[in-house]
């Protein structure tokens, strides 16, 4: 998810004045970091399922430590695993090449550059920052890495099958095309 820092994230709830007479209403404003890391995550579409889990630093030590707890976590029954990366330096390292080595079943797939909208995990970053982060301020990196943890339990309590694209009610109805076979009996 990148760097998250222990600040102050906008919400959406209004601030009143105190009473009828009072100036406007004032926020402290929030400068500077409390501390900082990075959240990596794994998704599964199909199911909804996901995993976080955070680190201090975006090493090649963390991504492989993380792939091992993804390994741990993905059903020994499932014969594939797609890992659909970014191009990062640190996701095609040594290190991760002897663990795709160690474990065949994974396959990395490294999405071209400027496309993120194809790696399904980008839609799900940003409903993990809604349930995790807005609205609230983190004095500590602690803070943010049992918020993270707390989201993702609730996630994976309510979890669904996740479409890529608009939201199904946003999505127009669709209308038969060139190919569609006419509403016409011949005899």
């Amino acid at each position: 998810m990148g760097p998250v820092a222990s600040k102050s994230y906008p919400g959406q709830r209004v601030v009143r004045p105190a009473a009828p007479g009072a100036q406007r209403a004032r926020q402290e404003i929030d400068y500077g970091r409390r501390g900082k890391g990075y959240v990596f995550g794994a998704f599964c579409p199909a199911t909804g399922a996901a995993f976080t889990a955070t680190y201090d630093g975006r090493t090649t030590a963390n991504w492989v430590a993380f792939l091992e707890q993804v390994e741990g976590w993905i059903d020994p029954a499932i014969e594939r695993v797609y890992a659909v990366v970014d191009n990062l330096n640190t996701h095609s390292a040594t290190d991760v090449l002897l663990f795709a080595l160690a474990h065949p079943r994974w396959e990395f797939v490294f999405q071209p550059k400027y496309a993120a909208y194809l790696n399904l995990i980008e839609p799900w970053w940003k409903v993990l920052r809604s349930l995790a982060l807005k609205g609230h301020r983190f004095e500590t990196w602690a803070e943010i890495e049992q918020a993270v943890q707390r989201a993702s339990e609730y996630w994976n309590a309510h979890k669904h099958p996740f479409v890529w694209g608009r939201r199904r009610r946003h999505r127009s109805p669709r209308r038969l095309g060139v190919a569609a076979a006419p509403n016409v009996i011949l005899i």
